[in-house]
């Protein structure tokens, strides 16, 4: 993963900036973590496998919507997804 995404993740994880994460970030973050995109309509909704959530992510702007950055951060710590990342 590279510094950028890094970075990212730590933000996200940190849940101090969750209206200001833009939403292409996100998105590649998440497909970074190995979760698969399928596009329907405005949402964008992600599959993991071995992970039972889907994650249904939309922009509102350029931005994601704070609420789906919180979603994201507690799938990520469920599942301890961000273990050894780069």
């Amino acid at each position: 993963m590279g510094v950028a995404r890094r970075q990212l993740l730590l933000k996200a994880l940190s849940g101090t900036a969750d209206a200001s994460i833009r939403f292409d970030g996100l998105r590649s973050l998440v497909k970074a973590l190995g979760f698969v995109e399928r596009v329907k309509g405005s949402h964008r909704l992600f599959t993991k496998r071995d992970v039972m959530e889907i994650l249904n992510l939309q922009p509102r702007g350029s931005l994601a919507k704070p609420y789906r950055v919180k979603q994201v951060r507690a799938v990520i710590v469920r599942y301890t997804l961000s273990e050894g990342v780069q």
